[in-house]
Parts: structure tokens; sequence; C-alpha cells
């Protein structure tokens, strides 16, 4: 074991000569041992693919990131959350799905904090946490990745409960559990009260996860070319800028429906004994009749 992770972290291999990614990868699979159930069904080779880049293809740090997060997944169990357990901290529409996707087919998720409802620093970590998933269980074939998008409508320091700590967990959980999972997040017309509030919770976000931080001000020429590179802005609603006349009014008992639908759908995935090959945890289609 000892040498296996020498070798892959470069004191046997010439600092020139390019990674076998599809080798790194079996290495990583013997690396953490037999699994089965759950952990199995988590861990695709899509999967091991994301720790390994985001541990710079390091095997004993996408190791060490893969176990933690196994072992976090064993305990916090964030496939078995379901929306009635979480469905208050939603109320408000202070995070859902967005009903367009960005430029690459990826899903939107849409963050509202002017909206937030609860003081509850776990109760938000875990509607996040159940989002995510669900946004994850809705990743189209072939794509691995979702957008966030930010709005800072109505947000006031005053009117806002989330608290730095709140804001570390949820960094955490994102950067430690699911690696390489987002392409951009969009903060789109931050107040600059919200800077202070940045510049302290930046220091705990990884650098490759800052790069994919974009402030994005209304009627700004940078930003509106920023938001035309990743959104379509033909299907993009016009409160960001984009033509699209969808209405981003949140729906609460519409919004559940959905949720209520992909619970099942979940529910299927992660009890079923078939194999998966490509996201971690993209079902299959069901059958049509």
């Amino acid at each position: 074991m000892t040498n296996m992770l020498r070798k892959w972290r470069g004191q046997n291999q010439h600092e020139n000569e390019p990674l076998d990614h599809d080798k790194m990868i079996k290495e990583l699979r013997t690396a953490i041992g037999p699994l089965s159930g759950h952990a199995s069904k988590f861990c695709t080779d899509a999967c091991l693919r994301r720790y390994l880049e985001a541990r710079s293809w390091n095997l004993e740090k996408a190791m060490k990131m893969l176990k933690e997060t196994l072992e976090w997944r064993s305990n916090y169990k964030p496939h078995e959350i379901r929306w009635h357990q979480v469905e208050k901290e939603g109320e408000t529409g202070k995070v859902s799905r967005a009903n367009f996707v960005d430029r690459f087919g990826r899903p939107v998720l849409i963050m509202r904090p002017g909206k937030q409802n609860t003081k509850t620093g776990e109760g938000n970590v875990r509607h996040l946490v159940y989002l995510i998933e669900n946004a994850i269980l809705n990743l189209p074939e072939g794509q691995e990745q979702m957008s966030w998008l930010i709005d800072f409508t109505g947000y006031t320091m005053n009117a806002t409960n989330i608290q730095p700590k709140t804001a570390r967990d949820i960094i955490n959980v994102t950067q430690s559990h699911y690696p390489e999972r987002l392409a951009i997040i969009v903060l789109y017309n931050p107040p600059k009260i919200f800077q202070a509030l940045f510049k302290v919770i930046s220091y705990f976000i990884d650098p490759k996860t800052y790069l994919k931080i974009k402030f994005v001000y209304p009627n700004d020429k940078d930003s509106i070319e920023i938001m035309k590179s990743y959104f379509d802005t033909e299907n993009l609603p016009s409160e960001f800028g984009g033509k699209a006349n969808l209405s981003l009014k949140y729906d609460h008992e519409e919004f559940s429906k959905l949720m209520i639908e992909d619970d099942i759908k979940s529910a299927k995935f992660w009890n079923s004994d078939d194999d998966t090959n490509d996201h971690c945890v993209t079902p299959k289609p069901e059958p049509t009749s």
C-alpha cells in the first residue's frame, strides 16, 4: 500500500510524464478496499475521478477525502433525507431548483438569502444537502455538475439569520463531500454590506472553488458578458437579465409535489441492486408504457 501511494504521489514517476487517469482510478478503488451497499453504488468511476481531480490527482489525498465522505454519508445519510423532513426550511423558497438550466444543460439551484426563514443552522445545512442530492439525481446524461445562482434581492444583514458558522458548515460540506459538483457560483447583485461577510467566509473557501465565484451586477457590461457565457439569455428569466418570460415566483405547493415525486425516484435508485456506471447517483430511466 505504501509503495502504491508513493508511486502515485509522483515519487517514482517523472514529473513531466502524463498521469494515467484511468489507472489512477483503479488504484484508488483498490486503495479504498471492498465496498458494499450504498458505498458501492456511490463510488462509481466517475465519482472516484472527481475526488482525484479535487486533490490534483494525488492518490493519498483523494483516498483520505473519499473515506471521510463515505464515513460522513454513513452517519449523515444524505440520500435518506426526504422532503417532509426539510419542507419547513423551504417554505419561503430560500433554496430551490430552477425551472431552467444553464447553457450547458446543468441544473441550477437558486438561493435567496433575503428569504431566510429559520434560525437553525443544522436545518439550513440539511435542507441544502437535500437539494444538492436532488439536483444530482436530476443531472442529464453525461453531466456531473450544477450551477448556483444566489439572488440577493431583498437581502439585508438584519433580515438574514445565516450566521458565519452556518456559512462555514455549508462550505465545508459542499467542498469536502461534493467535490467537482459546482460549475459556477453566481452572486447576483450582492449589496456592499455582504462584502464584509464574504471577506470572512472566503478564508474557508478552497482556491479552486473561489475561482468559480462570480460577482454579477445588473446593467454592468462585464457582468452581462459573464451571464451570457454561462446562460442562454433566451431561456434566462428577465430578473437575471435574460429575455425569457419565466416566472421565478416560488410556489411551495407545486415545488413540494415535484420533490415528493423525486423522493420516490431517489428511494428506488438507492434501494436498487442495479449497477450504475455514469453519475454517482443518477437513476436509470423509468420504462415507458
